[in-house]
């Protein structure tokens, strides 16, 4: 437990910095639609007329000029990209900064096994995954009561349920990257969240690449989907699962075996 405690410490301002610009930059975005609302309608009919890229972000399945179709988009955009990034930040250096800034041989000299330091790494990286969720929601709903528009409890619960599996699932991936990382590996977590990001954005533009909406996260994060159909895509979550058990599997399984210098 004291490595638990050590490691939400020494990632506090991380956690902070980028739940406060992720909740400042979705807030902002909530609190200007009063006054974007009277254009909304007709900047919704122009997105829903632009074929490919109107497909590509889910503007053919809500009405933009709506708030809930309008907070979907942004939401998708802020929380859904931002949060993806934090995970795969914060996933992917987990086990491998104990190499990158010379304290593995310290950690390692405590009566602690490999198993239980891979194990507490790992709560302490879906611990912050889940309170940068739960901020941003809280910070969501202030704005959105701020503006006098009314809460859809259910589809804005399902909504951050599913942005929190996502992060769960890009966080397990990046923790198994950072197993067999002799460096940060920021690059490679990184990479692989923005790749999902675009996977999913193609899977999007045409029917012959549905399959690709289970090899990324971002399928069954599709705000416009949850929001005008209010349920989750169990199908895509059941495969993230599986990719997000691979990760922690193989961290379990590398990092309990390897030669740590």
């Amino acid at each position: 437990m004291t490595l638990f405690i050590h490691e939400l410490k020494q990632s506090k301002w991380s956690l902070i910095i980028w739940t406060v610009a992720i909740a400042y930059m979705l807030g902002i975005a909530i609190v200007i639609y009063p006054q974007m609302a009277p254009q909304m309608n007709e900047m919704g009919d122009m997105f829903a007329n632009m074929g490919g890229f109107t497909a590509a972000f889910g503007m053919d399945q809500i009405n933009f000029g709506e708030f809930w179709g309008y907070f979907a988009i942004e939401c998708g955009n802020v929380l859904g990209l931002g949060g993806a990034l934090f995970a795969a930040l914060t996933g992917v250096s987990a086990l491998s900064k104990e190499q990158k800034d010379n304290t593995a041989e310290f950690l390692l000299t405590h009566p602690i096994s490999r198993r239980r330091i891979v194990a507490l790494k790992l709560a302490a990286v879906l611990t912050q995954t889940a309170v940068l969720t739960v901020a941003v929601m809280l910070a969501a709903c202030l704005a959105t009561a701020v503006i006098g528009e009314s809460i859809k409890l259910k589809e804005l619960l399902l909504l951050f349920v599913a942005y929190l599996l996502m992060q769960v699932q890009i966080a397990c991936i990046s923790f198994g990257i950072s197993a067999f990382s002799r460096g940060r590996g920021i690059g490679a977590g990184l990479g692989m969240a923005l790749m999902l990001y675009f996977v999913n954005i193609l899977s999007n533009l045409t029917d012959r690449l549905e399959a690709l909406k289970y090899l990324t996260p971002f399928a069954y994060a599709d705000g416009a989907y949850i929001v005008s159909n209010s349920v989750l895509q169990f199908e895509y979550i059941a495969a993230g699962a599986v990719f997000a058990l691979f990760g922690i599997t193989a961290a379990f399984i590398r990092y309990t075996t390897k030669d740590i210098t």
